[in-house]
């Protein structure tokens, strides 16, 4: 069978001839070799590079190949060891596989045994590449880091759903609109031991009372008029997974003992019908409402309530860590470049500051819409404020702030002024200390140096008229 397995090795022994000719035998095979004579440059090379394949003489000058076995296991757990020994015996092969060797050969080495060997660890490792990478495109669609954020309120959240995951505890996900409480109640799920199960996600407050019941329920034919036929509903579709309920504070009185009876009891009877179904469904809620508020005005069940309320997550608006946002447009930059096939590199220093300083009403939500309009309308390989809405500048508080960031320059100059003219105001303002006018300007000083070599800003260019 014809041979396509390359991978990266590393051959570890003190003889010299040895490992010369091993060296060159497996460079011949197609793999990218490279040497070491001790345990020391050993360690200190995978600490450089991430070998595949590392293959160790057990006698070495300063310490043995257990040791640098022991060390790969904790600091390069990726990495396939192969020992090799000239006096091999059963009971330190078995010693070997015991500690997490992959192989243990006696020499001479050089030949088939050699190769079939590498050949399965790194095929090894390249299946467990393409498993991992497979593991980590799931996860980023649906786990916790499709949940973007490292403010201390987002990690205390995530802390909180990755303990409640593995359990069948009831969550309730509390947060403004456009914080995200979707995506969080999918990471819980997936997360969960259901994750091989249906999540079926209703939105309560876009289907009206008369026809929501029936969608959660299901309904058998002349239930009402237009039920011709038996309809399954939301919580058996759901049944062995979770159903995520979103705005459950809309919910009706009736529809309200309905869950609570669901929650009680795990049964239900579909509209209209008189059989009564059972089901094992997680049930993760979702509401923007203050919902002890809701209990207190008499719209949202006492009981219900505090059935729901076992597990709270309360997803913090945007606003309340500004600190994220930086890390959020970076995330939805590289989105909107590959859905658009475009090229936009970052966001420039004074459009981030602006970004940081507005109140965001929308949250993620509005922050996912602004970068894509910015992508669609920048026109050039970085976003500025110019290619922000200009509601973002509606609140003059906001808007000092920002000038304050540009050294005294007002934002209307900064969008309609050349991005030349408010440089050299900055240098001439900090008597053409660059490090000064950088921080003014809210940038680090290589962005300050390709900016004035791009305009051809120096004191000589700017006086010689004078």
């Amino acid at each position: 069978m014809a041979r396509n397995i390359s991978g990266s090795l590393l051959v570890v022994d003190d003889d010299r001839y040895i490992q010369a000719a091993m060296a060159d035998y497996l460079r011949s095979l197609g793999h990218r070799t490279e040497t070491a004579s001790n345990c020391t440059d050993a360690i200190a090379r995978m600490q450089e590079f991430p070998f595949e394949v590392v293959l160790c003489d057990v006698n070495l000058p300063d310490k043995d190949g257990f040791q640098l076995l022991q060390w790969s296991r904790e600091n390069a757990p990726e990495t396939s060891v192969i020992l090799l020994t000239g006096f091999g015996t059963i009971e330190s092969a078995v010693e070997a596989i015991r500690m997490g060797a992959f192989d243990y050969l006696t020499k001479p080495v050089i030949g088939e045994e050699l190769r079939f060997s590498i050949d399965r660890a790194v095929g090894q490792r390249q299946i467990l590449d393409e498993n991992r990478k497979v593991k980590i495109q799931s996860t980023q669609r649906f786990g916790l880091s499709a949940i973007v954020g490292k403010d201390y309120k987002m990690l205390r959240m995530f802390e909180l759903i990755e303990s409640v995951a593995a359990t069948r505890t009831t969550v309730l996900i509390l947060g403004e609109s456009g914080t995200g409480k979707t995506i969080t109640a999918r990471s819980i799920h997936h997360l969960s031991k259901r994750r091989d199960k249906p999540f079926v996600e209703v939105a309560c407050g876009s289907l009206p009372e008369s026809l929501l019941e029936s969608e959660l329920f299901g309904h058998v034919a002349g239930a009402f008029t237009g039920a011709l036929h038996d309809k399954a509903g939301k919580f058996l579709q759901a049944d062995g997974g979770t159903l995520f309920l979103d705005e459950v504070a809309t919910a009706s009185p009736a529809l309200q003992l309905k869950l609570l009876r669901v929650l009680q009891d795990r049964e239900f009877e579909p509209v209209g019908g008189n059989v009564t179904q059972k089901v094992d469904v997680r049930l993760v809620l979702a509401t923007n409402e203050n919902l002890e508020d809701c209990v207190k005005r008499g719209t949202f069940r006492e009981d219900l309530y505090y059935r729901i309320n076992v597990i709270g997550i309360t997803q913090p608006p945007l606003r309340e860590r500004s600190g994220d946002i930086p890390l959020l447009s970076a995330h939805y930059l590289q989105v909107f470049n590959e859905q658009t096939g475009r090229n936009i590199i970052d966001i420039d220093e004074m459009a981030m500051q602006a970004m940081q300083h507005y109140h965001w009403p929308g949250n993620v939500r509005e922050l996912v819409n602004v970068i894509e309009r910015a992508v669609v309308l920048c026109r050039e390989n970085h976003i500025t404020v110019a290619d922000l809405p200009e509601k973002m500048f509606a609140n003059h508080d906001h808007r000092a702030n920002i000038e304050t960031q540009l050294g005294g320059a007002s934002l209307k100059s900064a969008l309609t002024e050349p991005e030349r003219h408010l440089i050299i105001q900055a240098l001439e303002a900090s008597g053409w200390n660059r490090q000064k006018t950088a921080r003014t300007l809210g940038i680090n000083r290589t962005t300050l140096y390709k900016k004035m070599k791009r305009y051809d800003i120096d004191f000589e260019s700017v006086y010689r008229h004078i």
